[in-house]
């Protein structure tokens, strides 16, 4: 009797310390992170649709972050009309809601205006080697550096893309037929159409399809021509204009500051690098891209304008230059980028 007494009572110790066990280690993995776990979460919001090319350019930038960083950052991918409309990419990523973000500069205007100058002004070089030594030899990315830094945005790798041509409703025969359309071109792009008699208006690149086929526009600049023909704007608008409004434009990666202060030194030379490989796969995908785009556009009927005239060129150009000294009374940091460029 003895005996069965003391093994229920040694039974019932044992559950009771085996259960106890049990709820320490429970609680203790529950407190240790998952081996798979990231130990950065970020956020970064693009300018274009889901399974347009440029957005899957971008997801590859968020994909190499976390393969070269062995998981230890997490990027999720917003794309266009995800939370942040493309007017709210900058807002988005300076005040932390978003963690990186790629903005169209001309879509900012009034935030940040050395953007403006940033992205091309009418008339600036597409010569690639050109724009390179700019931004790294003359001085451009420390101007750069520092305005972003002002608003508290780490300024990354910047990347070139094409041309950016004009595509209308009605053919253009002359540069005097912009007088009276109404042209989505934000920033510096619509200051210049405006001095050619047209009327500027600044949507967003989801909007543009809608505003043509309902004739809220006339015509529309894209960020490139891929971006015209991804966003089917050749089926709404059949002409390009065949003089680009800016040889190529140059546009950013930006970072919350207090999110990438966050980073060891060895994941922010990281992400550097990833940026580094996302403008060289944005160059050579353009490149390769641009062609074909022409080709889909033509077979929807979009007819390319008849070569401008002498004068036509001239004043494009003379038009152009206007530009410059206007935006280097912008503010100090557009003041110092115009003068570097005049150099």
């Amino acid at each position: 009797m003895f005996n069965n007494l003391f093994s229920k009572q040694l039974t019932a110790r044992m559950k009771r310390s085996l259960s106890g066990t049990i709820l320490t280690l429970i609680a203790t993995l529950g407190a240790i992170p998952s081996v798979m776990a990231a130990e950065y979460n970020w956020r970064f919001v693009n300018l274009y649709s889901r399974g347009t090319a440029y957005g899957e350019v971008y997801k590859s930038f968020a994909d190499n972050i976390e393969v070269m960083s062995n998981g230890r950052i997490k990027v999720q991918m917003m794309y266009a009309g995800e939370g942040v409309g493309q007017t709210g990419v900058f807002g988005s990523v300076k005040s932390g809601l978003m963690t990186m973000g790629a903005p169209f500069q001309p879509m900012h205007a009034g935030e940040f205006p050395p953007g403006v100058v940033e992205v091309g002004l009418p008339g600036t070089t597409s010569d690639v080697g050109e724009l390179s030594t700019l931004f790294r030899e003359k001085g451009w990315g420390k101007v750069l550096t520092e305005a972003y830094d002002k608003q508290n945005l780490v300024w990354l790798e910047p990347y070139i893309q094409l041309p950016v041509y004009i595509l209308t409703k009605k053919p253009i025969n002359s540069i005097d037929d912009f007088k009276g359309l109404k042209i989505r071109a934000p920033g510096a792009y619509g200051k210049f159409l405006r001095k050619l008699g047209a009327s500027p208006a600044s949507l967003s690149w989801s909007e543009i399809y809608t505003s043509l086929a309902t004739g809220v526009i006339d015509g529309s600049i894209g960020s490139n021509i891929i971006d015209h023909r991804d966003g089917n704007h050749a089926e709404v608008a059949k002409y390009m204009y065949r003089l680009p409004i800016a040889g190529a434009q140059v546009l950013p990666i930006v970072v919350n500051k207090r999110e990438w202060n966050k980073l060891p030194k060895d994941l922010q030379a990281i992400v550097r690098s990833a940026s580094a490989l996302h403008a060289t796969e944005q160059m050579t995908k353009s490149r390769i891209w641009e062609s074909k785009a022409i080709a889909d556009m033509e077979e929807q009927g979009m007819q390319w304008s008849p070569e401008p005239t002498k004068a036509d060129v001239e004043k494009w150009n003379l038009t152009a230059n206007s530009l410059w000294s206007e935006y280097a009374n912008t503010d100090q940091y557009s003041s110092k980028l115009v003068e570097i460029l005049q150099q």
